[in-house]
């Protein structure tokens, strides 16, 4: 596949130096942002190298049902496959990070059986009488709902509005929403290195980033690169081993469709029966190869810092969540803690989809009532799903193995008497 930009070129006055760099940088800055950097898109290397891997790694079915991740062009082109193919006047990208690290526990460490978990990214919320309160003394009991969509994209458009008072120039942007692979971009920008978790890794703050892109049409200038970060993953496997569903197949690839993330946010419908005691009690999104990772540890000062952007404190109603707390429900209430979230897009019923799937996975009993009314429901998702935790929850509990070796204790003794 040859990608070859086409349309009508959008002439841009300016193009981008290391003093242009550094302005950015400190316009993301300002922003809110806590790193950010620019790549060209004019390599017909890279961005041909880019393009094959992506087509590959979609032909292998590993975007699973992430249809609007296989969209093409007129000619049949993947449009994430490059960004001038949607974008055919795009000359750079530039890529805007924001740490979310929250003060709380990981997904692995010890945590009460009847809990589920939700993924650190979707425990943001805002003070609602002050959106600009100070971060750490926000009134945690009472955060209203945010997305970190809303809060990456006016941050975006506050560059996009000092971008166009310096240069003359077009400019797009997009928080997972563009015609481009955020992370791909991310590592050719000096923003981070794409980690065997497939997630982009600062050496300064870890991998709890959220990204946001600006395409523009202004080019870098002849002669100047800009500084790549190293790749540090060194020999560590430690995300790859720890991943429940062997997702990730390989140091730096992920079959989507086996990923928690995906299976508990992205798929419709039915989960794989096989990959259903893997998902343990993760209810929204997953956490594991990140928590795992090193270079997010707490051990040292350097490592993953708890952001203090305003709008991302975390909800503590949402870290351990209570399983029958997300159970009971109903769509008033489901309304009224996740409208204006990310969980919203998951909606109430595939939520409840996955709380079965983490009740039948904690083995307790005490979740059999609130099971059997699932199970009896005109939802059949639900419903199947339901009767899959009761039949865990009572397999947890009477292993077959022992059940065979006490019927066989039993025959020992009545055989011997």
């Amino acid at each position: 596949m040859q990608i070859r930009p086409r349309g009508e070129t959008i002439s841009a006055t300016g193009e981008w130096t290391p003093e242009h760099e550094q302005w950015l940088r400190q316009r993301a800055a300002d922003a809110g942002f806590d790193t950010a950097g620019i790549a060209s898109v004019d390599s017909p290397d890279s961005t041909q190298l880019d393009a094959e891997r992506f087509a590959a790694w979609v032909a292998a079915g590993r975007a699973g049902e992430m249809d609007y991740l296989k969209r093409r062009d007129e000619q049949g082109v993947l449009l994430r496959s490059a960004v001038q193919i949607a974008l055919p006047w795009a000359r750079s990208v530039i890529v805007c990070a924001l740490n979310y690290n929250a003060a709380g526990p990981r997904s692995i460490d010890p945590a009460p059986p009847d809990t589920g978990w939700i993924a650190r990214y979707a425990w943001s919320g805002q003070a609602e009488e002050n959106p600009v309160a100070n971060h750490e003394n926000a009134n945690q009991e009472n955060l209203t709902p945010t997305d970190y969509h809303d809060q990456l994209l006016h941050r975006l458009r506050q560059i996009e509005s000092a971008l166009h008072e310096r240069f003359t120039c077009e400019t797009r942007s997009y928080v997972d929403t563009g015609p481009i692979v955020e992370r791909t971009i991310a590592a050719r920008t000096g923003v981070g290195w794409i980690g065997k978790n497939t997630c982009v890794i600062n050496q300064g703050l870890g991998s709890w980033l959220l990204l946001g892109v600006i395409v523009t049409s202004l080019p870098v200038a002849e002669g100047v690169q800009f500084e790549i970060a190293a790749d540090r993953c060194g020999t560590c496997t430690r995300c790859i081993d720890a991943c429940p569903t062997d997702a990730l197949v390989a140091p730096h690839q992920m079959d989507a469709s086996r990923c928690i993330a995906y299976l508990t946010i992205e798929k419709k419908g039915t989960i794989p029966e096989n990959l259903r005691a893997p998902i343990g009690r993760q209810v929204f999104g997953c956490d594991i190869c990140q928590d795992v990772c090193p270079w997010n540890q707490k051990t040292s000062n350097r490592r993953a810092p708890i952001s203090t952007i305003p709008g991302m404190s975390p909800r503590p109603q949402l870290v351990n969540p209570a399983l029958d707390w997300l159970a009971a429900m109903d769509a008033a209430e489901f309304k009224r803690w996740f409208a204006g979230s990310p969980i919203e897009r998951t909606r109430r019923k595939r939520l409840h989809r996955n709380v079965a799937i983490a009740m039948g996975n904690s083995g307790e009993s005490r979740f059999t009532p609130q099971l059997q009314s699932w199970a009896a429901s005109d939802d059949p998702i639900l419903a199947e799903a339901a009767q899959w935790a009761l039949n865990r929850i009572d397999t947890l509990n009477h292993p077959p193995n022992q059940a065979e070796a006490a019927t066989e204790n039993v025959s020992s003794h009545a055989a011997s008497q």
